[in-house]
């Protein structure tokens, strides 16, 4: 890669996840104002479950990049919140799957439209060609970052 100039501002913002955490308050309000008692945290395994519900725990951290801890908590609020539920798996009695209670499933369409507004807010001024581009370089920059394939300075 040639050398370039990097905006060390910018970087700083992402490393530091001030984009992310400006995303997830912004979020949080407009969950809120919609009524949805969720937090953006629980929106996440919520987003997992309503694409492939009856997971492990496991599976639902690895998805999030969340802590074991972390997702114990997640899971134990929604549990007690009605949204979700856990039945022991038939094969590893060890495990749980976790499943979406009728409540759960019936908050996936307002939830959608309330995250839908967020990111528009977000990426406001921006054309669909360069939310497009921004998508396809933040898919690389995650691959790069996932598996490891990113060269080191030092090369």
């Amino acid at each position: 890669m040639e050398d370039f100039m990097l905006d060390y501002e910018l970087v700083f913002a992402v490393i530091s996840g001030k984009v992310s955490s400006a995303i997830n308050r912004r979020m949080s309000r407009d969950l809120h104002s919609e009524g949805l008692d969720i937090t953006p945290e629980q929106w996440s395994v919520l987003m997992y479950l309503w694409q492939q519900d009856g997971v492990n725990q496991r599976e639902i951290a690895d998805a999030t990049y969340k802590d074991k801890p972390s997702i114990t908590r997640l899971i134990d609020n929604l549990e007690k919140q009605g949204l979700l539920f856990r039945k022991q798996d038939n094969v590893d009695r060890r495990t749980n799957k976790i499943f979406l209670t009728k409540e759960g499933k019936e908050l996936h369409d307002k939830a959608r439209a309330t995250t839908l507004k967020t990111m528009h807010a977000a990426l406001e001024g921006l054309s669909k060609e360069e939310v497009e581009q921004a998508q396809r370089l933040l898919r690389i920059v995650f691959r790069n970052m996932q598996d490891g394939s990113a060269k080191s300075n030092e090369d």
